[in-house]
């Protein structure tokens, strides 16, 4: 053996050893694969003369394998980097956990060139070399480069020294893999948690699954587990106790009371009593003392409906509660202190009341800390049909009736109406029609007149606008006359006309007033 052949070898263990001891150092730095892989991959070109590498990492969830970190290629290439186990030479090493030469990628059909890196004209003289990343006996990912064909040992050489720096990465890349797995399974737990909180979080006591009540669903739910104050606004009927209720059962005073005040109900000399209390002989009438709703809602919540129609001395002492947490009873000189929720709801404009000095802005800006509007029925039109299934579910069973379906002349006038009374008007139309259904059917002619249409009751105006106006002033004038039994010139006053123009319109329709006097 010549000593030219000798040291050659002896300086080919040297640059190996100088390799693998970079790369070490480089691993001791940090575990996290996107920290190491690029000096790792600078490392191996420096030394082997690698042209493109890639390290890829097997999804077992999605049993996908795709590019985790690469030299020589463009994001673009990178992203189209994704094979299937068993497809193309990555693919199948991956699958198989042994390492693949390939000599010259031109005269291999099973190279893929997925990633568009390698033009055409290059492939003669280009070799591909991929190796498998293992912990123990699971293959995780693969090593693989390209170079210039170098001959067939010194390929072998290549695989060898590209193994032993797949196994020594292997640890960093396992954590990457969990981490990546991880994050993916965080963000689809995510994803999952979001779509479940649009489609099934609803308060058990609320009907409706329109766009507008899931964005009210999606406030309760984020302002249930705080104890921050809520000011509810919306029309009169739309349901908003039922939402403090909401708010109230799914949070952590859930267990305590809730305690309802309808502000508007209860007279100014008693509102004060009612909400804080009073002593004995605070005032005629009081024999004993007396605890409040504030009292008896300790460690639970209030709930102030018709908060707008408080009297201003009132608001004072709600402004104190909400500030301090501590009143007194009426006629009572002891503090009182209280742990309590406040949740306020009212169908008034605050903001006009307070350009108008009826609400006091202090309380206002103290009340609002967290607005829920409630939208109109009208404003809700997916929910009608639901509500009105609930509806009559509820008074079919109370009324011990059962009703089979709404037609379809009912559907359509449930669901064009405006409903200025909401779910209130509502229920109340429903319950109506469960009572006047004599075979399981809610038909049009069952709902009240105000929901009635031209169609529905066969009255559309028929001929002209004139006609139909010349039909109405005749029946007006027939009218007056009646109830001037004929006499012309008391009706006249009546319609506020001129006896002339009595006379000119009498004639015109042909009407004599004869007809209309008394007979004695």
């Amino acid at each position: 053996m010549s000593s030219t052949y000798q040291d050659n070898q002896y300086r080919g263990k040297l640059e190996e050893l100088s390799l693998l001891f970079e790369i070490s150092q480089i691993l001791d730095q940090s575990l996290d694969l996107k920290q190491v892989i690029q000096p790792v991959l600078t490392a191996v070109t420096d030394h082997l003369g690698m042209l493109r590498g890639t390290i890829t990492l097997l999804n077992r969830n999605t049993r996908e394998i795709l590019i985790e970190a690469a030299y020589g290629l463009s994001p673009s290439e990178r992203q189209r980097g994704r094979y299937k186990l068993g497809e193309g030479i990555t693919g199948k090493v991956v699958q198989s956990g042994q390492p693949k030469i390939i000599p010259r990628i031109s005269e291999e059909p099973e190279f893929l060139n997925k990633t568009g890196a390698r033009r055409a004209r290059q492939y003669q003289d280009i070799s591909f070399i991929c190796v498998p990343v293992k912990i123990g006996n699971e293959t995780v990912g693969a090593l693989s480069v390209d170079r210039e064909f170098v001959g067939e040992s010194k390929l072998q050489e290549d695989v060898r020294i590209l193994s032993v720096v797949a196994s020594m990465i292997a640890q960093a890349v396992k954590i990457r893999q969990s981490v990546m797995e991880e994050r993916q399974q965080l963000l689809e737990e995510n994803d999952r948690l979001h779509r479940e909180l649009e489609e099934r979080f609803q308060p058990s006591n609320i009907i409706g699954k329109s766009k507008a009540m899931q964005h009210v669903y999606d406030m309760v739910a984020q302002v249930s587990k705080s104890d921050a104050t809520v000011l509810i606004r919306g029309e009169s009927g739309t349901g908003k106790e039922l939402v403090a209720q909401a708010i109230h059962y799914n949070s952590p005073r859930a267990g305590k009371s809730l305690i309802k005040v309808n502000c508007a109900a209860l007279p100014e000399t008693v509102i004060e009593s009612e909400l804080f209390g009073h002593e004995k002989g605070a005032f005629t009438g009081a024999i004993s003392t007396r605890k409040g709703r504030f009292e008896a809602a300790n460690g639970g919540t209030i709930f102030l409906d018709e908060i707008g129609d408080l009297s201003p001395m009132t608001q004072v002492k709600l402004l104190r509660v909400l500030q301090e947490k501590e009143f007194e009873r009426v006629g009572g000189n002891e503090t009182i202190r209280t742990n309590v929720r406040v949740i306020a709801a009212t169908n008034r404009n605050l903001e006009h009341l307070m350009e108008e000095t009826a609400f006091r802005e202090d309380l206002y800006y103290r009340l609002n800390v967290f607005p829920i509007h409630i939208p109109p029925l009208r404003e809700r039109r997916d929910d009608i049909l639901l509500l009105a299934d609930h509806f009559i579910g509820k008074y079919g069973e109370s009324n011990h009736k059962t009703i089979q379906r709404i037609s379809t002349p009912a559907i359509d006038l449930l669901t064009n109406y405006h409903w200025p009374g909401n779910v209130r008007e509502l229920e109340n139309c429903i319950e109506r029609a469960v009572l006047l259904s004599v075979d399981g059917v809610i038909h049009s002619h069952h709902l009240p007149p105000s929901l009635q249409s031209a169609e529905s009751t066969n009255t559309q105006i028929h001929g002209s606008l004139q006609e139909t106006l010349d039909n109405l002033e005749r029946e007006l004038l027939m009218d007056a006359l009646k109830s001037t039994k004929g006499n012309m010139a008391r009706a006249a006053r009546m319609l506020d006309i001129t006896e002339r123009i009595m006379g000119l319109r009498i004639k015109k329709h042909g009407i004599d007033p004869k007809n209309f006097r008394t007979r004695s």
